[in-house]
C-alpha cells in the first residue's frame, strides 16, 4: 500500500518511524528524501498569504467639546402634498418668485434657501417636491433636517403625500410644525384639517398635543411671521448647536452637472466650516473645493454649520444623500475613495460567491434526484437508462438560433440632477407589464443628451428620454436622421405619460370579432360550372345580413367545421354582394366543405383596436 511505501522511504532518513503519529510534522530533508526515493521530482512552492488591507477610510469626527459649541441656524424642510402651496410659501418668506417659473407649476427638485428674519435669526429652508413620484427626495429632505413644516391646504385637507411626509418625519425622528395654507380661500376649513391630522397621530396644541399649527396664506403673505417665529421657538427648544471649528461634516442634498463648472453639489454643512481649498470625500468620489456659491449663485468665502451651499470641484458626481467628510490631504482623500471602492468590490465578490454556491447546491440536488431512482441498477443499466432519457430531451430541445419574438423597448434616461434620475429609475422599477413588452434600461446619466447617447439608442433601437435637459439643434437633427426618438420633458408626469404611450404603441392591436349575420342551411344541391360540379348550400338569413366581402364560419353544434371566404353568393340566380335577414340565398366556398342541413353559417368582421399597456405607475 502507499502508506507502507512512504514508511519504507522514510527508513532511509533519520526519522524515528515507530514514533510517528498521524499528525507528526516531517522535516524538509525527510520529505525530499522520500519523494526522491519514490522516483519523483519536487518543487518548493511558497504559500502566499493574502494580506489584510488596512482600513484607510475617513472616520467621522468624535463628538465636539461642549465648550466649543455655538448655536446654528435650524434646517427646516417644507413638505406636503403637490399643489398645496409649499413653494409659494417659501417665495413669500424670501420675497422672490420661484413658483411662477416652475415647469407645470410643480416642484421637481430639492431647493435649499437661507431666510433671514427681521429679528436677525437665520433659517435654512429645504423645499421638497410634493408630487407622488418624488418619494426618495422627500425621505432625503427629512433625514438632513431639524424641523419639518407640513403644509396642508385648508380647502383640500390631508392628502396622500401629506400622510407620506408625516411618515418620513416620524422615521427620521424630526418634530413637525403644521402650516395650514390657503386660509384666504372661501372654501377653507382649517379646523377640519386639524381634525383629519388627529387620525395620523399629529395632535395640535388646541387638542392637548405638542404640535404647533399656524394658519397662513402664502399668496397674500398673511401670518408668515407667526410661522417663522414658531419655527425659531421650536429650534430654541431643540438647542441646535454645532462646532464651527475642526473637520467639516455635511450632507449632499442634490447633485448635478453644470456646463461651465462640472459636477456641482448642494450640501448642508453640519459641523466645521467649509472653505475654498478644503478636500472633501463623499461616497466613492472626492473634491478639492474650487468655489462655493449660495442659492442666488453668488460666490461665498465660507459656510458654517446649518448653511446650504453649492460646492464646485468634484472629480465625479456624488449621489444625493451621501455624507461629506473632510480629509487632511488629497492623498488621504484618494486613499479613502480607493478603500471604499475596494470594499464594494469585496462585497460584490462575496455576493457572487454566495450566488454560485446556491446554484451549485441546486445543481447537486437535481443531480441526486435524477440518480436516486437508478441507484439499484448496475452501472451498465444505469448508463442505458440515462442515455434513453437524454435522447428524449435532445429531441425536444428548441433550435438554439430561434429568434426572440419578445417585444422590448430599450431606454436611455438623462436627467438634470442625481435626484431626478433616481426618481425616474424608481418609477421604472414599478414596471410590471413585462409579458406585454420588456422594458430594458440601457443607460442612464446626468447632464444634457450627448452624441454618445444617440449612438447607443441607435445600436439598441431604443428611445432617449430627457428630464429637464436639453439637446442641441445638431443633435436633434442627428437623432432624426438615425430614427432615434428623442423625448425631452420638463414635467415628470408628462414624461411618464409619453413613455406609457410609446409602450402601448409597441403592442400589436387587439383583434375583436363583430358578428354581422347568421344563416341556417336548409338544403344541399350541386351546380354545374363548366365541367365541374360545385356543392352549394341553400340558406335562410336568420339574423343581420351576409356580406360576401367579409369572413365566414361554418358551425355544427358547438364545433367549428370551416372558416374562410365565399367564392359565390347568389339570390335566385343573381350574384349579389349582400343578403339581408329573412331572405334565402345559395352560397359556395373555395374549399371542399361537407355542408349538412341544420348547420349554421356565421358572417363576421375582424376589428383591430389599439392595445394599452397594463402598467400603472400610480399617478
Amino acid at each position: 500500500s502507499r502508506w507502507d511505501h512512504v514508511l519504507e522511504a522514510l527508513l532511509h532518513t533519520a526519522a524515528d518511524v515507530d514514533a510517528l503519529e498521524p499528525d507528526s510534522v516531517l522535516e524538509d530533508g525527510w520529505i525530499k528524501e522520500a519523494v526522491s526515493r519514490s522516483g519523483m521530482k519536487f518543487r518548493w512552492a511558497r504559500l502566499s498569504e493574502s494580506r489584510e488591507r488596512e482600513n484607510r477610510d475617513i472616520q467621522r469626527r468624535p463628538p465636539a467639546d461642549p465648550a466649543r459649541l455655538v448655536p446654528r441656524p435650524p434646517v427646516v424642510t417644507i413638505m406636503g402634498h403637490v399643489d398645496h402651496g409649499k413653494t409659494t410659501l417659501l417665495d413669500s418668506l424670501r420675497k422672490s418668485q420661484v413658483a411662477a417659473s416652475e415647469a407645470g407649476g410643480i416642484t421637481q427638485h430639492i431647493g435649499a434657501f437661507l431666510v433671514q428674519l427681521p429679528s436677525g435669526e437665520r433659517i435654512t429652508f429645504l423645499d421638497t417636491p410634493g408630487h407622488a413620484a418624488f418619494s426618495s427626495m422627500r425621505a432625503r429632505g427629512a433625514n438632513a433636517t431639524d424641523i419639518v413644516v407640513l403644509v396642508v391646504a385648508a380647502d383640500d385637507g390631508v392628502m396622500a403625500q401629506s400622510v407620506e411626509s408625516i411618515r418620513h418625519a416620524r422615521t427620521a425622528g424630526v418634530p413637525i410644525i403644521v402650516a395650514v395654507n390657503k386660509c384666504d380661500k372661501p372654501a377653507a376649513a382649517p379646523e377640519r384639517v386639524k381634525q383629519e391630522l388627529l387620525a395620523h397621530d399629529v395632535v395640535c396644541e388646541q387638542f392637548g398635543g405638542d404640535v404647533q399649527a399656524v394658519h397662513v396664506s402664502a399668496l397674500k403673505g398673511e401670518n408668515l411671521l407667526a410661522l417663522a417665529e414658531a419655527t425659531v421657538a421650536l429650534a430654541e427648544l431643540l438647542e441646535l448647536k454645532a462646532d464651527p471649528s475642526g473637520p467639516v461634516e455635511a450632507t449632499v442634498i442634490e447633485s448635478r452637472t453644470d456646463k461651465g463648472k462640472g459636477p456641482v453639489t448642494t450640501a448642508i454643512v453640519q459641523q466645521g466650516t467649509l472653505r475654498k481649498g478644503c478636500v472633501l470625500v463623499a461616497g466613492k468620489t472626492w473634491a478639492k473645493v474650487r468655489f462655493l456659491f449660495d442659492e442666488h449663485g453668488r460666490a461665498v468665502k465660507e459656510a458654517g454649520p446649518g448653511a446650504a451651499v453649492q460646492v464646485v470641484g468634484w472629480k465625479e458626481l456624488p449621489s444625493a444623500g451621501e455624507q461629506i467628510l473632510e480629509a487632511e490631504t488629497e492623498h488621504r482623500a484618494r486613499e479613502a475613495v480607493e478603500w471604499r471602492s475596494f470594499q464594494e468590490e469585496q462585497e460584490k465578490l462575496q455576493e457572487e460567491q454566495r450566488a454560485v454556491e446556491a446554484k451549485q447546491q441546486q445543481h447537486q440536488e437535481a443531480y441526486r434526484r435524477e440518480r436516486e431512482p437508478l441507484a439499484h441498477l448496475s452501472w451498465r443499466q444505469r448508463k442505458a437508462a440515462l442515455y434513453r432519457a437524454n435522447r428524449q430531451k435532445a429531441a425536444v430541445r428548441p433550435s438554439e438560433r430561434q429568434e426572440s419574438r419578445q417585444l422590448a423597448l430599450p431606454l436611455i434616461i438623462k436627467g438634470d440632477v442625481d435626484g431626478s434620475v433616481e426618481t425616474i429609475l424608481n418609477i421604472l422599477d414599478s414596471y410590471d407589464a413585462h409579458e406585454q413588452c420588456q422594458l430594458e434600461l440601457v443607460h442612464f446619466g446626468i447632464g444634457d443628451v450627448s452624441e454618445n447617447d444617440v449612438s447607443l439608442a441607435e445600436t439598441f433601437s431604443g428611445s432617449i428620454y430627457g428630464f429637464n435637459v436639453s439637446a442641441s439643434k445638431a443633435l436633434q437633427q442627428l437623432a432624426s436622421r438615425k430614427n432615434v426618438p428623442l423625448r425631452l420633458h420638463t414635467v415628470i408626469y408628462k414624461l411618464i405619460d409619453e413613455l406609457k404611450a410609446e409602450l402601448s404603441a409597441k403592442l400589436p392591436p387587439a383583434v375583436t370579432e363583430n358578428i354581422v349575420g347568421e344563416a341556417s342551411v336548409l338544403a344541399m344541391f350541386e351546380v354545374t360550372a363548366g365541367k365541374k360540379k360545385v356543392p352549394v348550400a341553400g340558406c335562410r338569413v336568420q339574423k343581420g345580413q351576409l356580406d360576401r366581402r367579409l369572413k365566414f364560419r361554418l358551425t355544427r353544434g358547438r364545433e367549428t367545421v370551416w372558416e374562410g371566404s365565399l367564392s359565390a353568393l347568389r339570390h335566385h340566380k343573381d350574384d349579389v354582394q349582400a343578403v339581408k335577414v329573412g331572405m334565402e340565398c345559395g352560397l359556395s366556398v373555395d374549399a371542399a366543405v361537407d355542408f349538412r342541413v341544420g348547420d349554421v353559417i356565421v358572417c363576421y368582421e375582424e376589428l383591430e383596436a389599439p392595445q394599452a399597456t397594463a402598467w400603472d405607475p400610480g399617478f
